[in-house]
């Protein structure tokens, strides 16, 4: 059986409870985390510890946060206030950890579905998707990766041109899979809004309600964005249920054409912050 999971967020615990429930078992399950797997709740490494252990039977993708911690121990950012990976980085095993981390991919396909963390542009379709996360992943994995993360934040390019090239192009990929809520008609993103779908800056809309999405008739499977709330149609999931803020850490069964949704709550939640 294939679950698909939303944010975790170091929220250990609830991950835990939520395998028990699905009774989940590494010799006939997979679990396929849809990124920040780690980062605002109370127990970032022992979640690395439990995902890591599950070996083949899990697959987890590389969310904003994760990409965050990478930054943080590369002394690229500093830590924010709220952050809660300081385990991970004083561990005497942290490069390991480190290294364990940047090998997650960034799109993956699960029984259908593509998976990312935040979105889809409308240009791409899904080869497109896994075309360009690869190439991104390919210099998280390599040699690159302290100059690469040191040019990846930033809004621009606002709009995907596929003539993009070297860190620009990379750091529109990263923006897209990691970061995206909203776009424009042109495919214009916006990343200063987080809150729901219902408020939508002018000119702007979900990226997943685009008329000419390539990605329409694909189901698509992604977490993230929270203030949107659980979302369970055939051809979108959104899976960011805000465990680590007093809502609920998601799965959804997703083999065998089937939906099937489990959920529990954090038993250590944060109060909602402005790094939500």
């Amino acid at each position: 059986m294939h679950y698909l999971m939303g944010d975790v967020q170091g929220c250990c615990d609830a991950l835990e409870r939520l395998l028990a429930d699905i009774g989940f078992s590494p010799s006939r399950d997979h679990l396929h985390v849809l990124g920040d797997l780690v980062n605002r709740g109370p127990d970032s490494l022992g979640t690395l510890r439990r995902l890591r252990d599950l070996g083949a039977s899990a697959t987890c993708l590389l969310g904003n946060h994760d990409l965050h911690l990478l930054a943080v121990a590369h002394g690229v950012r500093p830590a924010h206030r709220q952050d809660t990976c300081a385990a991970i980085l004083e561990a005497p095993d942290r490069e390991a950890w480190l290294e364990w981390l940047r090998q997650r991919p960034l799109a993956d396909v699960a029984c259908g579905w593509l998976t990312v963390h935040a979105g889809v542009v409308p240009q791409w379709d899904r080869d497109i998707t896994l075309s360009l996360a690869a190439e991104v992943q390919t210099v998280l994995r390599g040699p690159g990766l302290p100059h690469f993360l040191h040019a990846m934040y930033g809004n621009e390019p606002a709009r995907w041109d596929p003539r993009l090239s070297g860190v620009s192009r990379w750091r529109f990929i990263v923006n897209a899979l990691t970061r995206l809520r909203f776009c424009a008609a042109d495919g214009t993103l916006e990343f200063a809004t987080k809150d729901g779908a219902a408020q939508a800056p002018d000119g702007f809309a979900p990226w997943f309600d685009h008329p000419q999405r390539a990605t329409r008739d694909q189901p698509v499977a992604f977490g993230h964005w929270s203030t949107l709330g659980l979302r369970c149609s055939p051809l979108l999931l959104a899976l960011d249920t805000g465990c680590v803020w007093g809502g609920q850490l998601t799965a959804v069964r997703v083999d065998g054409g089937r939906q099937d949704l489990h959920q529990v709550r954090c038993n250590q939640a944060q109060a909602p912050g402005p790094g939500r």
